[in-house]
């Protein structure tokens, strides 16, 4: 969910054009769209054609033509062919755009896209960090987990924004490291969940408003039809315990979604250095439509931009570029943590 003024016009602007849409009998510069393969083939890459938010992105950095992807795919679909293959084509054909927010769903199974991660060096190892984290850790709130490491710098793993945040325990987390010179905060693998959470947490990074971005919504069928941009403000938690040392933010390609979100944010606020590899990006809304024969699709239709209008669909990019070293894996480090304790470290002597 992105910010609720933004939320609230995207829903219902795309309500009312897809109710449209469906009204019209699934007429819009094509025949009538019935339960066939060809209809639903035709349903899907028109759906997408015209509701999709990132198709000038998506041929600009992939190449991506859409109508090319029309003559490309609709060859393969006949009237004959199984269900189950027509569901192969269409999920290969969606698969096209590399969207992480662009799935199908079938009865039977799921059409995603994973290439905004697994095309790139994981720079994580879930062992080494539980490896930091050791058996007494506690508990900031939902998948997330805390301690202070041996040179009184705090370790912060946040697995997911799925859940919601304790204040309580935020709290309590800050009284612990009261005393720490710094704060590394690791999301690394982190495929996002609720942007709420991700940016109350943020929230207790700034004592002061901060612009961290722009959105906004597809508000018609052409390519470029896009509302006006709305900004997009960080309140500062003003209730609860604020950290205002030096935190260190850790990321890597499988940090998606909300997660891309948080890094957003995070990296507009002065006390924050983001390291590691760019994210897996996700910085669009998505949005569900279902095809003729029940199928879902879901696809990406309200953008997000950075505080230099710049798209964040494709990943940001960390401010220290770094990737994890063989040597250091196999001798049990982890590369990220390591290095980001010493900037810590080299801050407290050089100021």
């Amino acid at each position: 969910m992105r910010r609720p003024g933004l939320y609230v016009a995207f829903v219902l602007g795309m309500v009312l054009m897809l109710s449209s849409f469906i009204s019209c009998n699934w007429k819009d510069g094509f025949d009538e769209f019935e339960n066939t393969p060809q209809g639903n083939f035709k349903a899907l890459w028109t759906i997408m054609d015209k509701h999709y938010c990132f198709f000038d992105l998506k041929q600009k950095e992939l190449g991506v033509d859409w109508n090319a992807v029309y003559n490309k795919y609709s060859v393969s679909i006949s009237d004959n062919m199984s269900s189950r293959a027509l569901f192969e084509v269409l999920c290969a054909m969606i698969g096209e755009l590399r969207d992480g927010h662009v799935n199908l769903s079938s009865q039977y199974d799921l059409g995603r896209n994973w290439h905004w991660k697994t095309d790139y060096p994981a720079n994580f190892s879930k062992d080494l960090q539980n490896k930091y984290l050791g058996t007494d850790y506690s508990f900031a709130g939902e998948d997330q987990y805390y301690k202070v490491l041996p040179d009184n710098i705090g370790y912060l793993v946040i697995e997911s924004f799925l859940g919601s945040v304790s204040a309580s325990r935020f709290n309590s987390m800050f009284n612990t490291f009261a005393l720490c010179n710094g704060l590394i905060i690791d999301i690394r693998d982190n495929g996002g969940g609720n942007v709420e959470t991700a940016e109350k947490i943020a929230s207790r990074f700034t004592d002061e408003r901060v612009l961290t971005g722009y959105s906004c919504y597809k508000n018609g069928p052409g390519h470029n039809d896009f509302s006006k941009w709305e900004e997009n403000w960080l309140e500062p938690d003003r209730y609860n315990m604020r950290w205002t040392k030096p935190v260190i933010l850790l990321t890597n390609r499988g940090c998606f979604s909300s997660a891309n979100d948080f890094v957003c944010i995070m990296k507009t606020l002065p006390i924050v250095t983001v390291v590691g590899d760019s994210t897996g990006g996700g910085g669009g809304f998505p949005f569900t439509s279902e095809l003729p024969n029940g199928w879902t699709v879901r696809f990406s239709s309200a953008p997000t931009f950075d505080v230099s209008k710049q798209h964040i669909e494709m990943g940001i990019a960390p401010d220290i570029r770094l990737d994890m070293k063989e040597d250091d894996f196999k001798a049990g480090v982890d590369t990220y943590i390591e290095y980001a304790r010493k900037l810590i470290n080299d801050q407290i002597v050089n100021p």
